[in-house]
């Protein structure tokens, strides 16, 4: 059985991430989620991932869909992905007042950009078209590309939605999922609380049951982002993160983490 890829997404230490290197790999976590790199810090970030053993297993690109240089804006991204081994590409994008047929055919060339160079564009669960999962399939659906899937991101589905489940959402589009952020949440719309895994509402045993049933074994990325007026020191940050990656343990489907 493969063992489920489970990584970090650095900004899930703050204003500590520069710590957050070296402490991955302490609690065994040797996978992480970045930004794309400037030119100018590209060897720095190869030195660190080197230093502390760590491999990128997504990264987030820069893409505002909305512009008429979105896909050609998307190439020299895409090949920085490649060169840092990187086959997911996460992109954050919303059509507001566009046309959704230029939307569509953006993604498709966009899509067609990540083949060249085997990477998997992954749509984060943001509004207008990955807002949940019927917004998600009408996406999915319509630009019909192999290379453009959706990273369900389990506590935005509470935050931009009311009275929809993590568990069943994830059901509803889990073919066209490559990509997962591990975020616990305390259900409420719109309501900036991001906590410790394990301390929210998402149920996570089941999103394991649910995915490894179909035969998807990541990257399950941690993403923590706190909560609304409370400010952590150094000490507390880690703390989040360790605690987080303990739960992980705890579920079984997960005791053969790659």
């Amino acid at each position: 059985m493969t063992p489920n890829l489970i990584a970090c997404r650095l900004s899930s230490y703050g204003k500590y991430q520069n710590r957050g290197w070296s402490h991955l790999p302490v609690i065994g976590i040797h996978h992480v989620e970045i930004h794309i790199p400037s030119p100018d810090t590209q060897n720095t970030i190869r030195k660190k991932l080197k230093t502390n053993n760590l491999t990128v297993s997504s990264m987030q690109a820069s893409c505002n869909i909305q512009k008429d240089d979105a896909v050609e804006l998307m190439k020299p991204q895409l090949e920085i992905c490649s060169e840092f081994g990187a086959e997911i590409c996460l992109i954050c994008i919303k059509a507001d007042k566009t046309d959704r047929s230029i939307i569509w055919e953006r993604l498709r060339k966009i899509g067609d950009l990540a083949a060249q160079y085997s990477i998997t564009i992954v749509i984060e669960t943001h509004p207008d078209l990955m807002t949940n999962s019927r917004t998600a399939l009408e996406t999915l659906t319509t630009v019909n590309h192999p290379n453009i899937r959706v990273n369900f991101d389990t506590g935005n589905v509470y935050y931009y939605n009311k009275n929809l489940d993590a568990v069943d959402e994830l059901s509803k589009i889990i073919d066209y999922v490559a990509s997962i952020h591990i975020k616990d949440s305390n259900g409420r719309y719109q309501e900036w609380d991001f906590p410790t895994l394990g301390t929210g509402i998402v149920d996570f045993p089941t999103i394991f049951r649910l995915t490894k049933g179909h035969g998807f074994t990541g990257p399950f990325t941690i993403e923590l982002q706190g909560t609304e007026g409370v400010k952590l020191d150094e000490a507390g940050q880690l703390r989040q993160v360790t605690d987080s990656v303990a739960y992980l343990r705890k579920i079984d489907t997960l005791m053969n983490e790659a």
